[in-house]
């Protein structure tokens, strides 16, 4: 009877594992849709909108509309009146107190995650942390330079970023001797998962 119950057991947790990343996944993806079509359907004129032609809604019309708009603005904003006028609302932006700081803080967050040639986190690495002898996952954000490589003066410096198990999106910026950093042949998306899960998933061997 024991066996039964054992058996029982391990055929449910063996499910959990399947189910519930398929069921978080499908969640995940539909409070974006709908968060989305939420915000941008009830924008769109009455004699277009199927909700109020047809009393019908459309999931992921709102995503699509919002797909194509980004996408036309983008185009827009490559072209020389659109940067004239990108410029003009900067120059604006830039002169309006506080607002400027948002703005200009969440415009390079922005670029760097988004823009094609942005910077991006290069490199997954293994850096001395917080005392010698212990290791600690980071990613490589650029080569330190400016006056803070001035300042310290001890030869070439990496800025890496130290993120926090197992909210990756908080961390610490550090500036590690390059001699002294370990780098990692695994992707960063693997790290990434290596992270989120405290070191429950680790990268299969290459």
């Amino acid at each position: 009877m024991g066996k039964i119950f054992q058996k029982l057991r391990r055929d449910f947790l063996t499910g959990l594992v399947v189910l519930i990343p398929i069921v978080l996944t499908v969640y995940l993806v539909w409070s974006v849709i709908s968060f989305i079509d939420k915000v941008v359907i009830p924008i769109i004129p009455p004699r277009y909108n199927p909700l109020d032609l047809f009393e019908i809604y459309i999931p992921g019309l709102g995503v699509f509309l919002f797909l194509i708009t980004t996408t036309l603005i983008g185009s827009i904003a490559s072209g020389f009146l659109g940067r004239q006028a990108i410029s003009l609302g900067e120059k604006i932006l830039s002169r309006t107190p506080v607002v400027s700081t948002i703005y200009s803080s969440i415009k390079q967050i922005i670029q760097a995650v988004f823009k094609p040639n942005g910077t991006s986190f290069k490199q997954p690495c293994l850096v001395e942390y917080p005392k010698k002898g212990v290791w600690a996952v980071a990613f490589i954000s650029t080569e330190t330079f400016g006056e803070i490589k001035k300042k310290i003066n001890i030869g070439p410096l990496v800025t890496v970023f130290l993120p926090t198990t197992p909210n990756p999106t908080s961390g610490f910026m550090l500036f590690v001797p390059k001699n002294d950093i370990i780098l990692l042949d695994m992707s960063v998306e693997d790290a990434a998962k290596l992270i989120i899960s405290a070191g429950l998933v680790m990268p299969e061997k290459k």
